[in-house]
């Protein structure tokens, strides 16, 4: 396949075969967890919308999903650790068992944020899902319960995760060039 991020990428972390098959751990796990019950997957956008298409293929239940978007990183390759809403859900989540998709959880500000924010507006349970975890970089005490890989504490791009809004197209998780965002 050709691609001009190709030559931006350091590495293959995590490959697509890798991908696919996680995810449909990931979505059996949460189909034993939710069997019976009619959950609301929640995506922060923008960087969970591919894991979250195919871990809603993968774990068949009756459901519905919703979006929000937050920011903490504004373009930067560090979270700021202030999160701003930038688009928030359409629907009463009120006695709802929410299921909360991120891409990764690096420091952990935007969901200990968003727990909290999901819990005040009614939510009666919260489970976070998560496609990466870099426990390296958690400032919050907040931890996943279900994640897909745990990653080291190098900037990943690819299925979603982007850089200044690029690279989400990449079929995989790769380690960006430092060159392409230092400076």
């Amino acid at each position: 396949m050709r691609s001009e991020m190709e030559k931006d990428i350091l590495k293959v972390l995590i490959t697509e075969e890798e991908l696919q098959k996680r995810i449909a751990e990931l979505g059996e796990a949460i189909y034993e967890r939710f069997q019976g019950r009619r959950p609301l997957f929640l995506g922060v956008l923008k960087g969970s919308f591919v894991f979250m298409a195919d871990l809603v293929r993968a774990c068949q239940l009756k459901s519905d999903v919703e979006f929000i978007a937050v920011s903490s990183y504004e373009n930067a390759t560090v979270s700021s650790g202030r999160v701003k809403i930038n688009h928030d859900l359409q629907q009463d989540i009120t006695g709802r068992d929410l299921i909360i998709v991120e891409d990764i959880l690096d420091s952990g500000s935007t969901l200990a944020f968003l727990k909290d924010y999901f819990l005040t507006k009614g939510a009666a349970s919260i489970t976070i899902v998560t496609l990466l975890d870099k426990p390296s970089r958690r400032t919050k005490a907040i931890t996943a319960d279900f994640a897909g890989f745990e990653v080291p504490n190098e900037f990943v791009v690819g299925y979603g995760l982007d850089y200044c809004q690029e690279y989400r197209n990449v079929p995989y998780i790769g380690v960006l060039k430092p060159e392409v965002y230092a400076g």
